[in-house]
């Protein structure tokens, strides 16, 4: 008889013992020490909450809008590459599970199913992550393509000059299956895409990344189309201002899940000084060690306008599918759901800063020398 599962962190566990090593690693692992990604974690906890007591809490609403699409939650589907690595049905399990629980998946570029796959799962609302490759007409018709398949938003990482150093995949050398193709690219110009299986992925991937991506690029990008753009990777205060000069349509703060550098702050740390920046011209988001409901809370008292959760979304499809997700989902919008009932909130805009007290609030002795 199998435990039932209370928590999304149950997940990883479990997916340890499924995956192939070399899988889950490439899922689970960061960049070189992985400080950044146990910090990711362990930032949410130095966040304490303040709850307000005899406020009537019998009817709490967690909709909300975002890029004026109305969703059920705050809680929305971050893009994860090659989906399935970790259960057959891959990113059209994830759809159809975002589809049911009424929030929005974000496809990324390196999908093992199609934009038009997703699409064929039935009505959702999609945003599409896109990594710029060096030839702006791939580029464009990866848009296009967006776009016919009735995708709401594109989500351009702009944190991947270069792949970071991931140890754990050049100890396990790393490879797409020849089982796999990245569907995105299947069809386009580049003559690229079926050949992924035969090479590591980082040595694909640094084929194609922009190591000479700039605003530049980011203004050309809103030129080809009418979408929305997020920029997905933004930490500081200087970029989110030059994101929104670019004409961004929204911020993702990102480190990529600790993915790419080493040594960077942990996503909410650095949450409240993009919002701040920010203004409210454009919502900021945050993907990035999400785990409990708790999580989901002191992210939006921190200023943010929704999240992104992405690993626990990998490890519940390997566990069990589409069901895995759906689950995942739920249980992160009921422990929510209960976090703002005993804070004593009863809509998203009775969040506030007053509901969370975080360590740099605390004033600290001078060092000494």
């Amino acid at each position: 008889m199998m435990v039932e599962i209370t928590n999304v962190s149950e997940y990883e566990a479990l997916a340890k013992e499924i995956l192939p090593k070399m899988v889950y690693d490439y899922y689970a692992s960061g960049a070189e020490d992985q400080w950044t990604l146990k910090e990711n974690r362990l930032a949410f906890s130095r966040i304490l909450l303040r709850p307000r007591v005899l406020i009537d809490v019998s009817k709490i609403d967690i909709t909300t809008t975002v890029m004026g699409f109305k969703i059920t939650m705050p809680i929305m589907i971050a893009p994860t590459a090659m989906q399935k690595l970790a259960h057959p049905g891959g990113e059209l399990a994830t759809a159809r599970a975002a589809s049911a629980a009424g929030t929005i998946m974000t496809l990324s570029s390196y999908a093992t199913s199609s934009l038009d796959e997703v699409a064929s799962t039935g009505p959702g609302l999609r945003f599409f992550q896109l990594y710029a490759s060096k030839d702006r007409y791939v580029v464009t018709q990866l848009v296009r393509g967006a776009e016919r398949a009735g995708f709401k938003a594109i989500a351009l990482t702009v944190d991947t000059p270069r792949l970071g150093r991931r140890e754990a995949d050049i100890k396990n050398r790393f490879a797409v299956p020849s089982s796999v193709t990245l569907k995105i690219f299947e069809g386009l110009d580049n003559g690229e895409s079926d050949k992924t299986s035969n090479s590591g992925f980082a040595a694909y991937v640094a084929g194609q990344v922009v190591q000479s991506l700039s605003w530049e690029d980011v203004e050309w990008l809103l030129t080809i189309t009418k979408l929305p753009i997020l920029l997905k990777g933004v930490m500081t205060a200087e970029d989110t201002k030059l994101g929104i000069q670019a004409g961004a349509g929204g911020i993702i703060v990102s480190n990529h899940g600790a993915r790419q550098m080493d040594y960077v702050p942990a996503t909410i740390s650095c949450l409240e000084e993009v919002v701040r920046a920010a203004e409210g011209q454009v919502p900021v988001f945050l993907d990035g060690g999400i785990r409990r409901g708790t999580d989901v809370f002191k992210a939006l008292a921190l200023g943010a306008s929704g999240i992104f959760i992405g690993r626990p979304v990998l490890f519940s499809l390997a566990v069990d599918g589409e069901a895995g997700v759906r689950k995942v989902l739920q249980m992160l919008c009921d422990e929510f759901e209960l976090t703002m009932a005993l804070s004593g909130c009863r809509s998203l805009s009775k969040i506030t800063r007053n509901h969370i007290i975080t360590d740099w609030d605390v004033p600290r002795p001078f060092a000494r020398l």
